[in-house]
């Protein structure tokens, strides 16, 4: 677009023209906003206003960063000033500020209006708020985490009966991981107990798009029968045709349960409740790759009891195993539902923590270690403890981050302890 060419609509004047250009992007639902080559905003339409709280007044003359805040996405903001220098084109997406300081999401575009001779004269930016998009799908995924977690078997098959979806729950109650079961039928799972007359009923049902309910004996992939209560469900479409089933099977044997008591025993540590090493391992290479495919950050906590041998000989091993719950619970206390606690081994401790930068890991640090220092443990008295914290990096491995945070904490220990060392 060159804006020293005079802009018409074929039939109308200039002055029409400009006219209804201008008219349209007043009207426009999208939010509009227009820099020039400096960043400075000159114009933005009232559906930005609306989107940001902002009035015209307010935002001419401002750098659009005034939009970003805590949350806002660095990476982001780093790539759409490198491709501007680059092409004067950007295209992305990430959190912004509204001038009341709520937070929204927002989608944008940036495309480049320049003069006859090829430079840059404005930036034109066309915004959209994707918050409640972004929740409508968030919490899709939160139903389907949901029905993965469930304890009861639940698999999902099409309309001919070909099994497109199995959970977590079916894997412990039949043995067979998801990706074994996928794109076959469930005539596996037969057990041969069930006679012709059994089958015709529970077609009968669901060919009149009715719910199917009884007690079925199935077979285990290792060869035993699990008694179990099944519901089949038809899922039917906006005409009315039937395009999925949904099965629910719940064991009524206490075999499920005992899986699921030693899947717990395994991936906790019994003293404290909190994950175990290797668990904690997995969680953080989850972590690492999460933050990898999202390209955001995270940050990680090691924890060191101050002089914990000399209070375990002192006092006994008793007193040790209250002050390393005591450290437990606070650490539960002090942190999110989302981050995990792993006792990584005897006075140590790790917080992963996703999504949070460092200063608000030092943040959280410094509240866990005041209430430490704050706890009186009878004749042991105060114990403290020492902390490195550390914010993940885009080369990050597992080992890297552990070495970074170790050094961390020991320059935590040296500096005198009962203290938090941060990068």
């Amino acid at each position: 677009m060159n804006p020293d060419t005079t802009l018409s609509i074929p039939g109308l004047s200039s002055e029409d023209s400009l006219l209804l250009l201008r008219t349209s992007a007043e009207l426009s639902f999208n939010s509009m906003l227009i820099t020039g080559p400096d960043r400075h905003i000159v114009y933005a339409n009232p559906a930005f206003c609306n989107m940001t709280g902002y009035s015209l007044d307010e935002l001419l003359g401002q750098n659009p960063s005034i939009l970003q805040g805590p949350l806002t996405e660095q990476g982001v903001i780093d790539r759409m000033k490198a491709a501007l220098e680059k092409s004067g084109t950007f295209n992305g997406s990430t959190i912004n500020y509204r001038k009341n300081g709520r937070p929204y999401l927002v989608e944008w575009t940036i495309s480049p209006v320049r003069g006859q001779t090829g430079e840059i004269r404005y930036f034109i930016s066309i915004q959209k708020d994707i918050t409640q998009l972004h929740a409508e799908q968030s919490t899709g995924n939160l139903f389907a985490k949901a029905i993965d977690a469930a304890y009861d078997g639940i698999f999902i098959t099409d309309a001919d009966g070909v099994i497109e979806f199995a959970n977590q729950g079916f894997e412990i109650m039949t043995g067979y991981a998801p990706t074994e079961v996928i794109g076959y039928k469930p005539s596996f799972l037969k057990s041969g107990k069930h006679d012709n007359t059994f089958y015709k009923s529970l077609w009968r049902h669901l060919n009149e798009g009715l719910p199917f309910r009884a007690m079925v004996i199935n077979r285990h992939k290792n060869g035993h029968e699990i008694h179990c209560q099944q519901t089949i469900t038809p899922v039917k479409n906006s005409s009315g045709k039937v395009t999925h089933f949904i099965s629910i099977i719940k064991d009524m044997t206490d075999r499920v349960f005992e899986e699921l008591k030693l899947r717990e025993q395994a991936s906790h540590d019994s003293l404290t409740g909190l994950l175990n090493r290797r668990a904690g391992e997995i969680e953080l290479d989850i972590a690492l790759i999460q933050a990898q495919e999202k390209a955001s950050l995270f940050s990680v906590l090691m924890l060191d009891i101050d002089d914990f041998k000399i209070v375990n000989d002192t006092y006994g091993h008793l007193r040790g195993d209250e002050i390393i719950k005591a450290v437990a619970d606070i650490l539960m206390d002090h942190t999110r539902k989302t981050d995990k606690c792993i006792r990584w081994g005897g006075e140590e401790f790790i917080v992963v923590l996703p999504f949070c930068d460092l200063p608000k890991a030092t943040d959280i640090a410094e509240n866990i270690r005041a209430a430490m220092a704050a706890s009186h443990f009878d004749e042991a008295g105060q114990v403290t403890l020492s902390i490195g914290a550390v914010e993940s990096l885009a080369a990050d491995t597992p080992v890297k981050l552990l070495e970074r945070v170790d050094r961390h904490l020991y320059s935590a220990k040296g500096a005198g302890k009962n203290r938090v060392a941060t990068e």
